[in-house]
């Protein structure tokens, strides 16, 4: 099998399983609270880091940090995994998976925004267009199956899930800036955002073992939402001939997680919600458009 192969492989196995993460969300809040959840997954997530470099035979590299790079880490674990997550995790436990999981693929459009300021891009017109066909995806989603009755249901998950997209996008362009390797960035921020989540829990949950069910959707969380995925996703850029042919292959990943959302969690699929996630995913190809 060539590279290109392989990374096609790597690629349609991180779609799938995060096509799968959005139905272990909802079964995972069934026995925990979100601040729980969080924890558990994020706990699994650090212990799946040390695993693959001790499989990679990279484990004594993990901790040859300088203080600039653990400061540097400590800074973007606190955007993610634990705001993003906090406030992703909270969207899941008042909306249906339905209007969450596809309210969260506005992070293209948010890194189209925030580029222009960090990383001194120039706002283009097809960004900006790119980015009102974007926002309007997620006002046709948040209506729920009432498209022209202009009111959105369960404002604050719908303000909570768009959020997420922001603080997705803020933590992808200062991992960008981070030229360590993919597991030892990640298992460090996933340290650092443990800490954080763990003062979390401490002060506005409590520490409590799960039914064995929990478990079960806990660490598939963890594992296939947080840890595995990421490295099989890295990897497959990293052996690509065709870097933009793999990275479409992430938008199959809603349309897949609507089905598994209907089979799995009973949801009726709002018709509201294929055409609000088209426009969305529309708003992000106008983006890649390029002149000749």
């Amino acid at each position: 099998m060539n590279n290109q192969k392989k990374a096609y492989m790597y690629a349609l196995s991180a779609v799938f399983l995060w096509s799968t993460v959005a139905v272990s969300f909802k079964i995972a809040l069934r026995y925990v609270d979100f601040l729980q959840l969080l924890f558990f997954s994020s706990s699994v997530a650090l212990f799946c880091y040390v695993v693959i470099s001790f499989i990679s035979g990279k484990l004594r590299e993990l901790f040859k940090v300088s203080r600039k790079e653990l400061l540097y880490s400590s800074f973007v674990g606190f955007l993610n995994p634990f705001l993003y997550y906090v406030v992703l995790f909270k969207a899941y436990s008042l909306l249906p998976a339905q209007i969450a999981q596809p309210l969260n693929y506005l992070w293209p459009a948010m890194l189209v925004l925030l580029s222009a300021p960090l990383l001194g891009q120039k706002l283009k017109l097809k960004s900006l267009l790119s980015v009102f066909v974007g926002f309007l995806g997620v006002y046709i989603i948040a209506t729920q199956g009432n498209m022209f009755g202009f009111k959105i249901e369960k404002p604050v998950g719908v303000i909570l899930a768009a959020g997420s997209s922001v603080i997705w996008a803020l933590s992808w362009i200062f991992n960008q800036k981070d030229k360590r390797a993919g597991e030892k960035k990640l298992f460090w921020v996933f340290f650092f955002g443990l800490i954080y989540i763990s003062i979390s829990l401490f002060f506005f949950s409590e520490f409590k073992i799960p039914e064995p069910k929990g478990i079960l959707a806990l660490t598939y969380v963890g594992l296939f939402e947080m840890g595995i995925t990421f490295f099989l996703w890295l990897k497959a850029l990293q052996i690509t001939e065709r870097n933009d042919s793999i990275r479409n292959l992430v938008f199959l990943s809603p349309f897949l997680a609507l089905f598994f959302i209907h089979i799995f969690l009973g949801e009726n699929i709002y018709y509201t919600t294929f055409i609000g996630l088209g426009f969305i995913i529309f708003g992000i190809f106008i983006q890649q458009i390029k002149r000749k």
